[in-house]
């Protein structure tokens, strides 16, 4: 990722890719189980649907995920599931869907006889324990979000790497 110097109010992105030698469906059905998503990540420690487990991600649908990090501590989080177009399109907002903290987006699509997959991530416009950050330190605002961005990508990139293994061995 290299320096942009954007703001939290420019709403930054961040996004990865892998090719997965597993077809669209395989991997949906590993994208779209946030239940799983805590075994491939070092931040986030939890994730459960809010009302109940049956009847897999949704429009309308939400989850709370519990993260922890050595510099901002622990929180919680509730998601609204955005977009659904199994098994191509799944996002969600953080907290407000109106106003999110944060959108995230897996987006898949059939390529060479499997999956190229991508996550995508954007910071805002909506306040997050990020925003405290940068209220403490304010001329540091740019260098706090390109840290924070450079995270992201460093975990997303582990994110789809266990996501390939996990589709190329078969399990969902």
């Amino acid at each position: 990722m290299e320096w942009t110097g954007a703001k939290y109010a420019d709403k930054p992105t961040v996004e990865v890719q892998e090719w997965v030698d597993a077809d669209p469906e395989r991997v949906w059905a590993i994208v779209s189980d946030v239940r799983l998503m805590p075994t491939m990540s070092q931040e986030l420690q939890s994730a459960e649907w809010c009302d109940g487990a049956g009847g897999g991600a949704a429009v309308g649908r939400r989850f709370v995920g519990r993260s922890k990090h050595d510099a901002l501590g622990e929180w919680e989080t509730t998601s609204h599931v955005v977009e659904c177009d199994e098994p191509r399109v799944f996002t969600w907002a953080v907290h407000d869907p109106e106003t999110p903290t944060a959108l995230w987006r897996f987006t898949l699509e059939p390529e060479n006889g499997g999956t190229k997959l991508r996550q995508w991530m954007q910071l805002g416009p909506g306040r997050s324990g990020l925003s405290l950050a940068i209220d403490q330190m304010p001329d540091k605002e740019e260098k706090i979000v390109f840290v924070r961005l450079r995270e992201f990508e460093k975990a997303m990139t582990g994110t789809l790497s266990a996501i390939k293994e996990r589709a190329e061995a078969g399990r969902a």
